[in-house]
């Protein structure tokens, strides 16, 4: 319902991640400063961070802090309004949605439930890991599915150095061990951190902790790492980790998960100190078919070309949380930062049609190739589609450039190229002051 006031649309865009803040972004300079429409963003935190730099937050190579962008000051400079909060609920009749109450660390209640109307509703709120129901997951591994998970690693990833550097003896069989499950991009860039934060301790003072005593193993149950990309890329990364020290273990599928320990279906036994769940995704529990709308086994909206959900064109799905068929593939569109940046180019597309009584336009997932960091000492990819006439493997330098280029992009989409060029300048001079690895 176009709001009361001054009769325009109300836009609510559910989700603050890399599509949904490009959307909203987008949609306040263009809609929102023109009082062509209200733009309102909700989301569950106060701050954004880009999700493929998580493993470099868990790490300590990268502070959340600095690279943070919080929702407020946003929304400020581009005209939209943010509202802190966690969807809880849809009601389609009524073109409303729901927000549960958000409370603080005492548990005492500081903003009450709310509801908010809407004309065109985008729900971008990403996906969780997928533990599959296996006994032992939720109690004994660590997710990297938000900034405050990513942030909880590190701690106890440096508590674990501090303890071992301060003991008194040499470090225990195992007492650093690490085990990261699932070989996706995530599992893999992480370790190739961890394989970096291991020398870079030790240089900043946890001498008596050497990087040998540090064992990195990855459990993946396909045949290769990267199972989803093409197997060039994927034998040219298992060759990097190699030479990393990084122990492979595919074909193994995880059954339990206890405090000491992974167990798979072979048998094998992986003691780990540390353990990583990074094996799958799914969307949110709370969209599961949420007031009729269709979701598939991994609560994911169904959307049709148009991204519009199947059941309701007023409300759209983008990035992880949507389930968009590829068109030429027999596969739905995978969930990289690059499917959630084009889906919300074509959500922006599609609205600004709608409000000029046009027919919504229909999106085509392009594949730009893929590119996986291996910290300092590597970056592996290949490039497709129109830039390459076909696929082209691409290592070191250029890979790196292309990598580091992939944020530069999101940033310019969030700031433009002038601020963005203003923020690389200041990161250079802040490298030179501050350690290569967050202490604290």
């Amino acid at each position: 319902m176009a709001s009361a006031e001054n009769n325009i649309p109300n836009i609510v865009v559910v989700g603050g991640g890399a599509g949904g803040l490009e959307l909203v972004t987008k949609l306040g300079r263009k809609l929102g400063k023109k009082g062509k429409a209200n733009v309102t963003l909700v989301d569950t935190t106060t701050t954004h961070i880009w999700k493929p730099l998580l493993h470099e937050v868990a790490a300590g190579t990268l502070d959340s802090h600095e690279d943070e962008i919080e929702y407020l000051g946003q929304a400020m400079c581009s005209g939209f309004r943010f509202r802190l909060g966690r969807m809880d609920g849809l009601d389609r009749s009524n073109k409303q949605i729901s927000v549960a109450p958000t409370h603080n660390s005492k548990g005492e209640q500081i903003i009450p439930p709310r509801t908010f109307d809407y004309d065109y509703l985008i729900i971008a709120v990403g996906s969780v890991s997928h533990d599959f129901g296996i006994p032992g997951v939720t109690e004994h591994c660590l997710f990297l599915d938000t900034t405050t998970q990513a942030e909880e690693f590190q701690a106890q990833l440096l508590e674990a150095y501090v303890r071992a550097h301060t003991q008194g003896k040499p470090v225990d069989k195992g007492q650093l061990d690490i085990a990261i499950v699932g070989a996706g991009a995530t599992g893999v860039e992480l370790s190739a951190q961890l394989h970096e934060v291991s020398h870079l301790l030790t240089a900043y003072g946890f001498d008596e902790v050497q990087p040998t005593d540090v064992k990195i193993s990855i459990i993946e149950a396909a045949d290769r790492v990267l199972p989803g990309l093409p197997e060039n890329l994927s034998r040219a990364t298992e060759k990097e980790l190699a030479k990393l020290g990084v122990e492979l273990c595919k074909n193994e599928r995880v059954i339990k998960v206890t405090e000491q320990a992974i167990l798979t279906e072979s048998g094998k036994v992986i003691p780990a100190a540390i353990k990583v769940w990074a094996a799958g995704i799914k969307a949110p529990a709370f969209l599961k078919d949420i007031d009729g709308l269709e979701t598939n086994w991994i609560n994911q909206l169904v959307v049709k070309q148009t991204l519009q959900t199947t059941i309701d064109d007023d409300v759209y799905a983008i990035g992880d949380c949507c389930a968009c068929k590829w068109e030429g593939q027999n596969d739905n569109v995978p969930p990289r930062a690059q499917a959630a940046h084009q889906m919300a180019s074509l959500v922006y597309k599609s609205i600004k049609y709608r409000m000029a009584d046009k027919e919504a336009p229909e999106y085509a997932y392009h594949d730009y190739g893929s590119l996986v960091s291996l910290g300092r000492y590597s970056t592996v990819g290949n490039m497709m589609g129109s830039l390459s006439k076909g696929s082209l493997m691409i290592e070191g330098f250029m890979a790196r450039m292309m990598y580091l280029s992939l944020y530069k992009m999101h940033q310019i989409a969030l700031f433009g190229f002038f601020r963005v060029g203003m923020l690389s300048l200041s990161h250079l001079f802040r490298r030179s002051v501050h350690p290569k690895i967050k202490l604290h």
